[in-house]
């Protein structure tokens, strides 16, 4: 990808309009969670030791192009003013003429944050004006939102190709570096482990990273599509049927490109998923009509674990089972511990997708992995080999 560094950009004491990923939890009229503040502040920190003027961008929320209070970036404005030690400004809207003067007067180092910019609809429509409005706020564009890069709005893709001086923040090129390295040059042996509800949000990466994995582990609920296709019963568990033969096309595919997909032995089986009860270890054979899979079973955290700890490269998406119940924790927990322990023997570890970092975190393990993607969707598209509009913005 042909694009420019930050580093080689002269940004001292000009207007850097910075798209950043401030889309976070609140509570009670606070962050809940401010992890996506925190991947940011290397870029701001680093901009602001240069001088720059910053003025960050970023949606909350769906607001559908109205302006309604609950979706306001203030409480953002707060907590970034707190991680950063200086002043944050919240400009009133992120476009207009009171916008503008807010521009006119930051000094160098200063940061204005304008208001959610999917209070207007021409964000995610990508409208002309609406990027021209934007684009006319910065000498230089630097996107560092890497989980809205699959998306082409305004923000992301037309401020991009309306600034000739730009580049990807720190967040992002980092996402950039690790996830073309799993496509490109993973070192070997590069297993992918995937996991949660369904095929049909995987499917492509699943076809992607085919050729290109020594070993895929397949768990969460779409085992179980998996299993149906290998004839096993899978009770009232998840099944896609319409996915059921593209499971066989992909295991068949496996063959013929001597990978491995590697499918769980069994399974820990409930009467009522409902119910927060630990249920029972069924092997493969051995799901009753009235039961529903909820988790991997010890054999397969056994078998998971070992493929992982052997591995060098590592790509994690999706929970083994339903995670945020206790009982039903132990597969995602035991892939989690088995992550870490790769990493501490020297192996690259990769996991994308908001149920598995949200596992990570839970656990106490986000800080024993290589590195944890900030975008779920984007990191996806990204390896089922798509295009993101908000990269591509970036080069030349």
């Amino acid at each position: 990808m042909a694009m420019k560094s930050l580093r080689s950009l002269d940004v001292t004491g000009k207007r850097v309009l910075v798209r950043v990923d401030f889309n976070v939890p609140l509570a009670n009229g606070q962050v809940a969670d401010d992890t996506r503040i925190r991947a940011a502040l290397p870029t701001l920190q680093y901009l602001r030791g240069k001088n720059a003027r910053l003025i960050l961008m970023s949606h909350l929320g769906r607001p559908k192009g109205q302006r309604k209070p609950e979706f306001s970036l203030a409480p953002v404005a707060e907590r970034l003013g707190r991680l950063l030690a200086a002043p944050v400004t919240l400009a009133p809207d992120c476009i207009g003429p009171e916008v503008e003067a807010l521009v006119r007067r930051l000094a160098d180092g200063d940061v204005l944050l304008l208001e959610n910019l999917r209070f207007h609809a021409g964000e995610t429509d990508n409208d002309p004006a609406f990027a021209d409005s934007l684009a006319s706020l910065g000498d230089i564009y630097v996107n560092d939102a890497f989980g809205t890069a699959h998306r082409a709005h305004a923000s992301t893709e037309g401020v991009a190709r309306r600034i000739a001086a730009r580049a990807p923040g720190f967040l992002m090129e980092k996402e950039l570096q690790f996830l073309s390295r799993l496509l490109g040059s993973p070192e070997r042996p590069f297993v992918a482990l995937l996991g949660g509800a369904k095929v049909s949000g995987k499917i492509d990466v699943l076809r992607n990273l085919l050729p290109r994995v020594d070993a895929l582990l397949i768990g969460g609920a779409m085992m179980f599509t998996f299993w149906k296709a290998e004839n096993h019963p899978v009770g009232r568990s998840l099944v896609e049927e319409d996915l059921v033969p593209t499971a066989r096309e992909v295991l068949s595919r496996a063959t013929e490109l001597g990978r491995d997909v590697v499918l769980p032995a069994d399974c820990i089986a409930t009467e009522d998923p409902e119910k927060a009860s630990g249920g029972r270890v069924a092997a493969e054979d051995g799901l009753g009509t009235n039961e529903t899979g909820v988790d991997i079973g010890p054999a397969s955290r056994r078998l998971f674990a070992e493929r992982l700890t052997a591995a060098r490269t590592i790509f994690w998406n999706g929970p083994m089972g339903i995670f945020e119940r206790e009982p039903f924790a132990a597969g995602t927990l035991a892939m989690a511990e088995a992550l870490a322990r790769a990493t501490e023997r020297g192996a690259t570890t990769v996991v994308g997708g908001g149920d598995s970092v949200a596992a990570l975190q839970a656990m106490g393990l986000a800080d024993r992995v290589t590195h944890i993607s900030t975008g779920g969707g984007a990191s996806l598209e990204f390896l089922e080999g798509k295009t993101l509009p908000g990269v591509a913005a970036l080069e030349g």
